[in-house]
């Protein structure tokens, strides 16, 4: 059994197929573009400044993603060996780069569905002061300093990671230390003054959802009969989509938007946590 989740048997006929016509990850990407209007977003950020608290664009984008999986925790599911799961734990990974440093290291958060605004805030702060430190500074530093310590490790180590993975082997503390174990990795490329792209889902571990934001932009829209620009952040969305159908995910990607419409939502706890059904 799964240490990292558990399997879901009550699916759709064409799901458990689908997973055997699209056997790697990476055949079943598929890609769409979000935009989010930055104003709503700003001034909410402003007007919690006014009031003491200091909440960052990326928390609160965070932070609505983990409200969404609340109302549609088919998102937090993964595929591994031709078999659908779903995922025991709410973790998002990111990197972050070190002071004076180009390169980063690459963790990942744990978060609950029900945390607020306030709580997904105090996680990211934390984990970014943690992995901005000197040294190897979390479990995926140590786990990759082992595998690279003795020439040829790291190709034996990693295939004997994957095949465990295959067959639901994989230790909890291996699963805790992999970065490619998680229920989504975002990256914020607007930090490093870059346009948002489409990043691929890695085969490796069990990541179904990847998000990229970029640079802020004005886009063109028809208001009241007369054109104006708003500027929007703009987010490449990857997701695998042997996780949910079409139809789901459009309706998780409406809902996303919606609350980013209106943040102050996320002051709350949601009024409800559906499970996934198993």
């Amino acid at each position: 059994m799964r240490k990292d989740g558990r399997k879901i048997k009550t699916i759709d006929p064409m799901y458990k197929l689908i997973s055997h016509i699209m056997v790697e990850r990476c055949d079943a990407m598929n890609m769409i573009e979000l935009t989010v209007q930055q104003d709503p977003v700003r001034k909410y950020i402003r007007r919690k400044k006014d009031e003491g608290y200091t909440f960052s664009h990326l928390a609160v984008i965070i932070a609505a993603f983990v409200r969404t999986v609340a109302e549609y925790p088919f998102l937090n599911r993964f595929v591994v060996n031709k078999t659908l799961y779903a995922r025991n734990e709410l973790t998002i990974g990111m990197v972050v780069l070190k002071p004076g440093e180009t390169e980063g290291t690459m963790n990942k958060m744990y978060f609950k569905p029900d945390m607020t605004i306030y709580q997904v805030q105090e996680v990211l702060d934390e984990y970014i002061e943690r992995n901005r430190g000197a040294g190897k500074t979390n479990s995926t530093d140590k786990l990759m300093a082992t595998l690279l310590s003795i020439p040829g490790l790291a190709r034996v180590g990693v295939n004997l990671i994957r095949w465990m993975d295959w067959h639901g082997l994989l230790p909890k503390s291996v699963i805790d230390a992999s970065p490619f174990h998680c229920s989504m990795t975002i990256t914020n490329l607007a930090s490093i003054g870059t346009n948002y792209i489409f990043h691929h889902v890695y085969n490796f571990g069990t990541t179904s959802m990847l998000m990229a934001m970029g640079n802020t932009r004005e886009d063109a829209v028809r208001r009241h009969g007369e054109i104006v620009f708003d500027k929007v952040i703009p987010i490449g969305l990857v997701m695998d989509e042997r996780i949910a159908d079409g139809a789901q995910f459009a309706i998780a990607c409406r809902k996303l938007q919606a609350i980013l419409q209106d943040p102050s939502v996320l002051e709350q706890p949601p009024a409800e946590v559906k499970e996934d059904i198993l």
